[in-house]
């Protein structure tokens, strides 16, 4: 039997939350949650959420060093006059959060996540 460093087999924040199909399920309980908060109901009024659902997986997907599938606008295009707030912008982070938290994902993924959340604020908030 040979022995394997685990530090040698480093794997993406993608991988860490179980590739397309750990995504997946993270994306669809995560709309769940935002799709039913009053806080962030008026940004997801009259939205396709089965096609924001695919679009999201894909942006998450190569946000997370997973297979670069994602053809869509660019955030700042993408949330233009949307008028999302930094108070919206922080809850959507927070559900996403607890909703990996809740799958079973590592604290210190969830926390990596954030960091790569965090990063993309400017591109989000507008109001």
């Amino acid at each position: 039997m040979t022995s394997q460093n685990s530090e040698s087999a480093v794997t993406t924040i993608y991988e860490q939350l179980g590739g397309n199909g750990g995504v997946k399920t993270a994306v669809t309980v995560f709309y769940n949650r935002v799709t039913t908060d009053d806080a962030l109901a008026e940004w997801f009024a009259g939205v396709d959420i089965s096609r924001l659902r695919a679009h999201q997986r894909a942006f998450l997907a190569a946000a997370l060093d997973g297979p670069q599938l994602f053809a869509g606008r660019d955030l700042t295009e993408a949330h233009a006059g949307m008028r999302i707030t930094d108070d919206a912008f922080t809850l959507v982070c927070d559900h996403l959060a607890e909703t990996l938290g809740d799958l079973g994902v590592a604290p210190d993924v969830v926390a990596a996540v954030g960091v790569r959340l965090e990063a993309l604020r400017a591109s989000v908030v507008s109001a």
